[in-house]
């Protein structure tokens, strides 16, 4: 006896005691046949016309409405690939369980993933797009309850450098006051109301080429507000939350004071920090005068790791691999050094926890007054 000649007496004595539509009596049986369609089983197993199913109360003859909420939803995004989640009623599983359980039915679709399964095909075919449940571009979610249908986007990475061209730029921008960096109507969701840094510059431009609602930044070292970073810039990772677009030509891009290098996709964050080393000038006074000979001195400085301790006292030390010193009067003078990432310019030069500083090296009070990133080195 065949897969099918088992089910029939199963499939009349359902449709003897429930009118199901063609659509629900098919999928109760589609898998054990190793079938695609549950509506052209279903229209074969069922004797009779019916009014209304018993079960899904005749859903699914008016996916033609959901699937136009989808389309409206998706109008403005690009993407490949979707899946299909529903929000529907209890009482369409309640009697959708009831029928599985009364006649034994088991490892069959639900009702909810039985529409899904439709709907993703309907919509398939007019867009072209593929239905991908393990990791899709966008996800829809229908809820049948208010008749509404929300999209999520996959958030995207991207990789690049940025060059800080002018002084008094901050790295990162300030968070929205009124929802803390959350996202709300006031910040356009972005939860950045302004875009005065480096962070609000890049991000404004993914927000103009992208769409999206929140940038999420993963910086490779920072900088004073009042520091130059330049050379090809300082790398960086950012994550576009809900994204209309999944690509676009970017690649180097100018947003004055700022310039952008080697914008591109990538799969995703580094998920240990990455080590880097950083060239860095940074312009220095001293309380008593200073010649080339003392600034000699400051080749000490790549015989042993510089040790710092951070504010909760934690230990590290920070290489320097390289130093240069050029004299601009009897009280300035310019350090140009070659470093581990992190070391802290400022603290470094008074010897602020920091041994040796640059002070205790020349025997004399020193300031930076400011200092600038030459190039940065990812290893």
């Amino acid at each position: 006896m065949s897969n099918y000649q088992k089910i029939i007496p199963i499939a009349n004595k359902i449709t003897r005691k429930y009118d199901l539509c063609d659509h629900c009596l098919g999928r109760l049986f589609s898998k054990q046949l190793h079938l695609t369609s549950n509506k052209l089983l279903g229209k074969k197993l069922n004797p009779k016309s019916i009014k209304k199913c018993y079960v899904c109360k005749n859903l699914f003859d008016n996916l033609d409405h959901f699937l136009k909420l989808m389309l409206d939803a998706s109008a403005d995004y690009s993407f490949k690939t979707f899946s299909v989640g529903f929000m529907i009623k209890p009482s369409i599983v309640d009697r959708d369980d009831l029928i599985r359980s009364l006649y034994k039915l088991k490892g069959i679709d639900s009702v909810k993933a039985g529409i899904a399964k439709e709907l993703g095909k309907l919509y398939s075919k007019k867009t072209k797009k593929m239905i991908d449940h393990l990791d899709p571009d966008v996800t829809f979610t229908i809820n049948l309850k208010d008749e509404s249908c929300e999209l999520r986007s996959k958030y995207i990475t991207l990789s690049g450098r940025y060059a800080k061209l002018e002084r008094g730029f901050s790295q990162k921008q300030k968070p929205c006051d009124n929802c803390s960096g959350k996202g709300c109507r006031v910040c356009d969701f972005h939860g950045i109301a302004e875009f005065d840094s480096v962070e609000g510059v890049i991000s404004k431009l993914l927000f103009q080429k992208l769409g999206g609602t929140t940038a999420k930044f993963t910086w490779i070292g920072g900088e004073d507000k009042s520091s130059l970073v330049l050379g090809d810039g300082r790398p960086f990772f950012v994550k576009i939350l809900n994204p209309n677009k999944r690509n676009a030509k970017l690649s180097n891009v100018t947003a004055d004071p700022i310039k952008i290098n080697h914008l591109k996709l990538v799969r995703g964050s580094p998920k240990k920090p990455l080590k880097f080393n950083s060239t860095i000038s940074a312009r220095i006074s001293t309380e008593s005068q200073i010649d080339s000979k003392s600034l000699k001195k400051l080749k000490v400085l790549t015989s042993n790791p510089v040790v710092v301790y951070d504010k909760s006292g934690k230990r590290s030390e920070k290489k320097i691999f390289d130093v240069r010193y050029k004299t601009s009067s009897k009280n300035m003078f310019t350090l140009i050094i070659k470093a581990e990432g992190g070391l802290p310019i400022k603290r470094f030069v008074i010897g602020d926890d920091i041994t040796p500083g640059i002070s205790k090296i020349l025997d004399t009070q020193c300031v930076c007054m400011e200092f600038d990133f030459l190039e940065v080195e990812v290893q």
